[in-house]
């Protein structure tokens, strides 16, 4: 009896052709970098770099079916320059019998040492082969500059959700002629894998495929029924100890929300806890970083200006590093926020900004404050009456407005009684006295 292999769900649905290929868009639309490699016909070799489950190992094999190249492929995680030799004989060959290229894919190609790196350079320029290397880590501190200035860097970004449920709706329809069965989604199971996949159409499908396991099966008359996947199916998933969300059982995004609390909350201990957590747990520390840098300009803002500039840093420190090193630089950043004064100035004064527009639509800016470079706008009022600021008396023209002739003065920015903040609301303090001391009057609200 034949023993069937089992094929996870996202080989199972691996595009065939380019034109089933989701995402990255800005690679491969009309005109874009890809496409015109493709329209020209001549090949080049190429860095794929991009997070994982973006679609770099599909794209490789889809340029050499589109090319009609042969496709090899090696692992920088499991092979060495021995089997590079090999792939290199392989390749000679199949030019040799059947005059035709080769492609040569190397996954996780930052894994190479230099000397390994090194040994691909005398093929990628005699042509022996289209060289396609794919890392998720910064070419720039990984790959050799000599392989670098051989290959060009192309980015691939993280799926949007609109891309992750194109790639759902697929996986859908083939579950559901695997089964013989109408396998169907609650809208709210679909956001919650979108949700978890996080921008990883590889571990959407993962996810999908476990969660099959909880789905519920409905009988419906004339039909060979239905099974339904609940938010709650999808939960158990989740939930069920996944080390990519968390290593001790509970969901992703509850301990990014409670490392933001901790933060916003002055507590060095717990912000410490928590990112610890997470980076044991296998989170991808750029993502960490990221939230890192939207706190200092959420919960601390003008309050410590240089919490944005630490946090920033110790971005660029782990970029340098990688892990573990560079995560200490995210443990000093997570703990100089918690300890920073706070204010939430800025964020509540943009979500006011934010209302304001989306209410309000798209206003003329006032002539005064239109650019004039030309003699017709000079003639059509461009820039009339506009006050310098510099010739005005402490560097402010008192009493002018800069919003839209339709709007009335707006407050949105509210500096609070903490760190530098106190500073700037005096500043502010001194600047509407002078206002309201000028014969020219603002628009107040």
């Amino acid at each position: 009896m034949e023993t069937l292999v089992y094929q996870p769900l996202s080989d199972r649905l691996r595009p065939q052709a380019l034109d089933e290929f989701v995402g990255q868009t800005h690679l491969l639309g009309p005109g874009r970098a890809l496409s015109k490699m493709f329209e020209s016909g001549r090949m080049h070799s190429m860095i794929f770099w991009g997070p994982p489950g973006t679609g770099k190992t599909t794209l490789a094999r889809l340029i050499a079916k589109q090319s009609g190249l042969q496709f090899l492929s090696l692992s920088a995680v499991l092979d060495g320059v021995k089997e590079v030799r090999a792939a290199v004989e392989q390749a000679k060959l199949h030019r040799s019998q059947f005059q035709e290229g080769s492609l040569l894919f190397v996954d996780e190609v930052h894994r190479f040492n230099k000397a390994q790196q090194d040994a691909f350079l005398p093929f990628v320029e005699d042509g022996t082969f289209v060289f396609i290397g794919a890392t998720t880590e910064n070419p720039s501190f990984e790959l050799n500059n000599a392989l670098l200035s051989r290959a060009r860097v192309y980015v691939l970004r993280s799926l949007d959700d609109e891309d992750l449920a194109e790639v759902l709706e697929r996986a859908v329809r083939l579950m559901s002629d695997e089964m013989a069965q109408t396998l169907v989604l609650e809208d709210a199971a679909k956001q919650s894998l979108i949700q978890f996949s996080d921008g990883d159409a590889r571990r959407l499908l993962n996810l999908l495929e476990q969660a099959v396991d909880f789905a519920e099966f409905r009988e419906e008359e004339n039909s060979p029924g239905l099974v339904v996947l609940t938010e709650a199916n999808c939960r158990e998933v989740v939930l069920g100890g996944v080390r990519r969300f968390d290593k001790g059982g509970e969901a992703f995004y509850d301990q990014i929300s409670a490392l933001h609390k901790s933060v916003r909350g002055s507590d060095p201990n717990a912000a410490l806890y928590w990112l610890t957590r997470m980076l044991d747990g296998g989170v991808d520390a750029r993502y960490l970083s990221r939230r890192l840098i939207r706190m200092a300009s959420e919960d601390i803002g003008n309050a410590d200006v240089r919490a944005l500039e630490v946090t920033v840093n110790a971005t660029e420190a782990y970029e340098r590093l990688g892990s573990p090193e560079g995560d200490l630089a995210l443990a000093q950043a997570a703990v100089y926020l918690a300890v920073a004064p706070k204010s939430n100035a800025v964020y509540m004064g943009y979500k006011a900004a934010l209302k304001d527009i989306k209410e309000h639509g798209s206003y003329d800016v006032p002539l005064h404050l239109r650019n004039a470079p030309t003699k017709l706008m000079q003639n059509m009022g461009y820039g009339e009456g506009y006050r310098y600021a510099h010739d005005e008396p402490e560097a402010y023209a008192a009493g002018e407005s800069y919003f839209p002739e339709e709007m009335l003065e707006r407050d949105y920015y509210q500096p609070v009684n903490r760190g530098l903040e106190i500073k700037i609301a005096d500043k502010m303090q001194r600047l509407r006295q002078m206002d309201a001391q000028s014969p020219i009057k603002r628009r107040e609200s």
